[in-house]
C-alpha cells in the first residue's frame, strides 16, 4: 500500500467519524469544531485527487467562513437546546426514512462509479499539460457553463436580497432622511425670520 492510499484513507476515516460526531455531540460548539475538522479531512481528500483549487475553496469559504460564522453564533446566542431537543423522537420516523432513502441513492452510484467509471456517457475534455488546475478550471467555468455560472451567481443574489427584505424590521419611532423633501423645500418653507424687542425672549 503507497503512502497516498494511506493517506487517503486516514482523512477519508476522519471525514466519515468527524461527520458523524456533527450531529451526535450533545454539546453544538463541539459540533461546529467536528464540522471544520471534517472540511479540513474533505480539503486532504481534494488535494490527493490533484483538485487544490477546491481544496482552498473548502478551506477559505466553508471553514473560514461558514464554519467560524457557526461557532460565533452558537457561542453568542443562548438558545435553550434542551428545548430544542424536546421534539426529536416524532421526527425520527420520517428521518430514519430519508436516511434510508439517501443510503440506497449512495449505494447505486457507487455500483455504478464501479462498474463504468464516474464519467460514463461524458467524453472527457482534453486540455494541455501544462495548464494548471485553476486555469482548466477557469477555462471549462467561462467558456462551456458560462451561463449556467452567471445563473448561479443570479439565485445567490436573489437569496441575499430575500434575506435582507424578510429580516428589515421598519420601526415607527426612528426618524428617517427624506432626500427628495429635503431638496424640494423652500426658503420661505425653511427659514423664520423673527425681530425680537431687547430683553424679550421668543413666543412660542
Amino acid at each position: 500500500m503507497t503512502l497516498v492510499a494511506i493517506a487517503f484513507y486516514i482523512m477519508a476515516l476522519i471525514t466519515v467519524a468527524s461527520g458523524f460526531l456533527v450531529i451526535t455531540a450533545k454539546n453544538p460548539v463541539h459540533s461546529v469544531l467536528f464540522l471544520i475538522l471534517a472540511f479540513f479531512s474533505a480539503a486532504g481528500l481534494f488535494v490527493l485527487l490533484g483538485a487544490e483549487f477546491l481544496a482552498m475553496l473548502l478551506v477559505v469559504v466553508y471553514v473560514g467562513a461558514v464554519a467560524v460564522l457557526f461557532l460565533f453564533v452558537v457561542m453568542m446566542l443562548d438558545v435553550d437546546f434542551s428545548k430544542l431537543r424536546q421534539g426529536f423522537a416524532n421526527y425520527l420516523p420520517i428521518g430514519g426514512v430519508v436516511a434510508l432513502v439517501l443510503m440506497t441513492e449512495l449505494i447505486m452510484i457507487s455500483f455504478a462509479v464501479a462498474e463504468r467509471g464516474a464519467a460514463a456517457g461524458n467524453e472527457p475534455q482534453a486540455f494541455t499539460a501544462d495548464a494548471t488546475n485553476i486555469e482548466t478550471i477557469g477555462r471549462v467555468l467561462y467558456t462551456d457553463y458560462v451561463y449556467l455560472f452567471q445563473a448561479a451567481g443570479f439565485v445567490l443574489l436573489v437569496a441575499m436580497i430575500g434575506a435582507i427584505v424578510l429580516t428589515l424590521k421598519h420601526r415607527t419611532n426612528v426618524k428617517r432622511q427624506d432626500i427628495s423633501t429635503q431638496v424640494g423645500r423652500q426658503r420661505k418653507n425653511a427659514v423664520a425670520i423673527v425681530k425680537v424687542k431687547t430683553g424679550e425672549g421668543i413666543k412660542e
